[in-house]
């Protein structure tokens, strides 16, 4: 018997022109439609971040509720209480700028201390944002409040570590990760709150560390992303149908 006669070369690769382009409008169209979807999820984000951010402070949940609170619900939410600092406690986390605190630029470093609470319990409160060269609390020592002050600010829930985040330094007193357990554990604060407050109120004296509330300035080019990836699905179209046109003119000659 004979073989079965192969494939002329031209239809082969015709073929396999055509399903190039089918492979790639469809991953193209399939990331414009990804992006479409991320912009919505993007602005409901930022939606949810203006109301709870905007909204007036409550007391914050006493002790015996703190295994209850999550961060799905919880977090940014804005909560007040009166503690007082303990003194000469303090961590620094290494920042270079934050989207929910645009009043402040890197490099630089927030400002984590103990704050105990009328019934004994202690949170960990971000004081605030101070530049390089002024981590040392004898560089601002009309920076720490005495007694016991009203504080208020928005609830946060440790940030997960990444891939390249440095390892701490608790010798030196230096975190890269907003960790208030890790720091209570290192500095011997004892238990402390799942929770830790980015402080907007009061100002410090002196004015450093620096408070403010937050505002989301989260970055939403998912729009343009989606147009960008539809618009080279459609040039790669444009270009394979001229492509298909001039080939089948050249055939016909």
């Amino acid at each position: 018997m004979r073989a079965p006669a192969a494939a002329p070369p031209r239809r082969r690769g015709s073929f396999l022109f055509a399903l190039f382009v089918v492979t790639a409008l469809a991953v193209m169209v399939a990331l414009g439609t990804w992006q479409l979807e991320r912009r919505e999820w993007k602005e409901a984000l930022i939606a949810q971040l203006d109301r709870k951010l905007s909204a007036p402070p409550t007391d914050v949940a006493p002790r015996e509720h703190w295994p209850q609170l999550n961060p799905g619900q919880d977090e940014f939410r804005r909560v007040t209480f009166p503690a007082e600092f303990i003194p000469g406690q303090e961590a620094l986390v290494y920042s270079s700028g934050s989207p929910l605190r645009p009043d402040t630029t890197g490099p630089g470093y927030w400002v984590f201390a103990p704050a105990r609470l009328p019934d004994g319990s202690v949170v960990v409160v971000n004081r605030g944002f101070v530049p390089e060269g002024r981590q040392d609390p004898k560089t601002r020592p009309e920076g720490t409040p005495s007694g016991t002050v009203q504080i208020v600010g928005a609830m946060r829930w440790p940030e997960p570590r990444g891939l390249f985040t440095p390892n701490d330094d608790p010798a030196r007193g230096l975190w890269f990760a907003r960790d208030p357990a890790a720091m209570a554990a290192a500095k011997t604060w004892g238990e402390v709150a799942p929770f830790y407050l980015d402080q907007e109120a009061p100002p410090a004296p002196g004015g450093l560390p620096k408070v403010g509330p937050l505002k989301p300035s989260l970055p939403n080019n998912h729009l343009q992303y989606a147009v960008t990836w539809y618009g080279l699905a459609l040039v790669i179209l444009i270009s394979a149908v001229s492509f298909w046109r001039a080939r089948r003119r050249g055939a016909a000659t």
